[in-house]
């Protein structure tokens, strides 16, 4: 009878403490925020480049829960979040989403997602000046908690935002240590390359690069050059250009916040469920059939007809807990794979609600599919096309594959 009793006692003392409930607490950065407005002429322009996906080429996505539909819309939602937060520390100029690093701006952040799930993250950050200088590559990673989906929460923050503040604040603190000149050689060759850009005859040779493709500056144009006003004019249509791509970005952004955050909230809950259907499934599958081993081992036959009884009574409620233990542990794990399938319907549902938006610049309406790269490129031959028209200077190009050269119509 004592045996009997300890038996039952000791199973459900232990199955009791099968559920095992996670709660983590995310970490948290403070953002580094201008105490005073910063001087105009030190102020550097910041282009983030679409993220890289990170997918292995071999990747299957029943066995490593990434999704292409998720990555494409992370590549595109993620830089334009950090986008956000640079623009929101003061320290910089203008702060855009750019297409490619063909655009011209003073620092260039090339970024990879490395994880994403919705509860981890890791995203690979690599900076560059306008020049061609590796500032540095530094890797970023998070944890989200069970407060960071909350509805209470500051919704102008991600759950990934630690990451975001941590990137903020280090390219902040390194310009911070760079000299005055350095800042304004970084402005000056952004400049120069655009310049260039437009009329290489003209400005071609005012750069030097070494081997490496990195920049220098040779010279600067003439103080009365009538070419340099002109030119500047034009690279300001340039920026209006790359700031109607960001009203894509940002259009993006915001259509598939809603969708794209409930995705993470519940693949969070989803990978969090899985461990621990996975531990408690363990967990009662292992003391069900050791209930039900010392239970069927158990000595039934007693010469008192009344313990036989009783005995047999909690030899049953043993086992009839045993068997429930373990059938508990394989519907958890039925559960499990269900979680698995959810998060795959979730990724496809969010893949087509993220689709590509059309786009209307300077009266001309032009579709973005997938990268806005070759959208930008067009623009491009449009601008060296307005600064011909403007100049009655046409660049001639020995290149089979530049674009056609247009011949000056006569005057009379």
């Amino acid at each position: 009878m004592t045996r009997a009793v300890w038996l039952l006692a000791g199973f459900f003392v232990v199955l009791s403490g099968c559920s095992v409930n996670e709660i983590v607490t995310a970490e948290q950065t403070e953002l580094v925020v201008a105490e005073a407005p910063p001087d105009e002429s030190m102020l550097l322009d910041i282009g983030v480049v679409e993220f890289e996906t990170g997918i292995d080429e071999n990747n299957d996505p029943e066995e490593s829960g990434i999704y292409n539909e998720i990555r494409s819309a992370e590549v595109r939602y993620l830089p334009y979040h950090l986008k956000t937060t640079l623009q929101g520390t003061g320290h910089w100029g203008a702060v855009r989403v750019i297409p490619s690093r063909e655009a011209f701006t003073d620092i260039v952040i090339d970024g990879r997602i490395e994880q994403s799930d919705g509860e981890f993250v890791v995203l690979e950050v690599i900076v560059h000046d306008s020049a061609g200088n590796h500032w540095y590559t530094r890797e970023y990673e998070t944890q989200t908690g069970i407060s960071s989906y909350s509805d209470n929460r500051d919704k102008r923050e991600d759950p990934y935002q630690k990451v975001f503040n941590d990137i903020a604040n280090d390219l902040q603190a390194y310009v911070q240590e760079l000299p005055p000149k350095t800042v304004s050689d970084v402005r000056r060759t952004t400049e120069l390359k655009f310049f260039a850009d437009m009329s290489p005859s003209a400005y071609g040779e005012h750069l030097d690069y070494d081997e490496d493709g990195i920049a220098e500056i040779v010279r600067l144009p003439a103080d009365n050059d009538p070419s340099v006003d002109r030119l500047r004019q034009i690279r300001e249509r340039d920026r209006l250009v790359v700031d109607t791509l960001n009203e894509h970005y940002a259009n993006f952004y915001y259509g598939i916040a809603i969708p794209y955050h409930s995705w993470r909230k519940t693949a969070r809950e989803e990978s969090v469920n899985y461990r621990q259907v996975r531990r408690s499934a363990m967990m009662q599958t292992l003391i069900g059939a050791v209930v039900l081993a010392g239970s069927l081992a158990y000595d039934a036959n007693s010469s008192s007809y009344s313990k036989r009884q009783m005995q047999r009574g909690l030899q049953n409620v043993a086992i009839g807990q045993g068997f429930e233990a373990l059938i508990g542990g394989i519907s958890r794990r039925s559960e499990a794979k269900m979680h698995l399938e959810s998060i795959r319907e979730l990724s496809e549902s969010f893949g087509a609600e993220a689709a590509p938006m059309v786009v209307t610049v300077e009266g001309e309406t032009r579709q973005l599919t997938g990268t806005a790269e070759a959208q930008y490129e067009s623009w491009r031959r449009i601008l060296k096309q307005i600064y011909e028209a403007e100049t009655g200077f046409v660049e001639t190009a020995d290149s089979p594959d530049a674009d056609p050269v247009r011949v000056a119509e006569p005057t009379g």
